[in-house]
């Protein structure tokens, strides 16, 4: 009498499956990449592009802080850049955290040195990057695979 027996072999790979985190509604995709573009656009052109060609009010406000220029063309362009990754898929995600920590600062800054005045809106910002960075999490996931290659 012979018994034979089956064994199951799995293969192991060294990559894991990335979740689908983005949202799977056409309605939800639209929005959020409709999201995406509008804060791309605002954070890039009408806060980046001021900074960056010195406008007039930018220089006062940095002036007020003691920042001065160099601080001016270091929020500019960070604000371009991550504005530009906002549009990017594979780093929406991980540009949508870095203006919540810009947005904690701006928030923190307009509270401490500035009076208050228009303090709302870096929280008011931090919603909408919140739900880009939480919906496209899977794309980070992606980032840092490619990474450690």
């Amino acid at each position: 009498m012979t018994a034979t027996a089956t064994t199951a072999t799995t293969a192991t790979t060294a990559t894991t499956p990335v979740p689908v985190t983005a949202p799977r509604g056409r309605g939800a995709r639209i929005a959020l990449r409709t999201l995406r573009v509008l804060l791309a656009v605002f954070f890039g052109v009408a806060s980046g592009v001021p900074k960056l060609i010195a406008h007039p009010t930018a220089v006062e406000s940095f002036d007020k802080l003691g920042w001065g220029a160099p601080g001016m063309y270091t929020i500019g362009a960070l604000e371009l850049l991550g504005g530009i990754a906002l549009l990017l898929p594979l780093l929406s995600s991980l540009a949508a955290t870095a203006f919540i920590g810009l947005m904690a600062g701006a928030f923190i800054v307009t509270v401490t040195a500035l009076g208050g005045e228009n303090a709302a809106t870096p929280l008011i910002l931090t919603v909408p990057l919140a739900w880009i960075a939480w919906a496209t999490r899977g794309e980070t996931t992606k980032l840092i695979a490619r990474i450690r290659r």
